[in-house]
């Protein structure tokens, strides 16, 4: 009996404390200009893999599914005069980190409309 007093009684055994994920907690919104690090896995002749890290960076057109399992982001960047837009699943072992750069004033949810137009946003540095 003298065991048993001696354990903490909030002390769970055989469990272990779920690791918090980094790109969930993070709060990401549309108009947010984030650089995205994303796990490269890339074959050379020979057949040997090698993996590196390429960084994305652009402004967050629309964040979808909220803090589901499938949420994802749409980056579009425009890269000498060529637009690129990827959609990064933010639960993905690929996307290794997300940091937050800037943050424009915008009054919609989805900024398709960025595509057509040249419209420049006012955005203030995040510290």
């Amino acid at each position: 009996m003298a065991e048993e007093k001696s354990k903490t009684p909030n002390k769970v055994e055989g469990k272990q404390e779920k690791k918090t994920n980094d790109k969930a907690s993070l709060e990401i919104k549309p108009g947010m200009t984030v650089r995205v690090h994303e796990k490269i896995v890339e074959k050379n002749a020979k057949g040997e893999e090698k993996e590196r890290t390429q960084i994305f960076e652009g402004i967050v057109l629309a964040h979808k599914h909220g803090k589901e399992a499938g949420a994802t982001i749409t980056v579009r960047k425009v890269s000498g005069g060529i637009a690129v837009e990827k959609i990064f699943p933010l639960n993905s072992p690929i996307v290794e980190k997300i940091e937050p750069i800037k943050q424009a004033k915008v009054k919609q949810a989805k900024l398709g409309y960025l595509r057509n137009s040249k419209k420049k946003l006012k955005e203030t540095k995040i510290a």
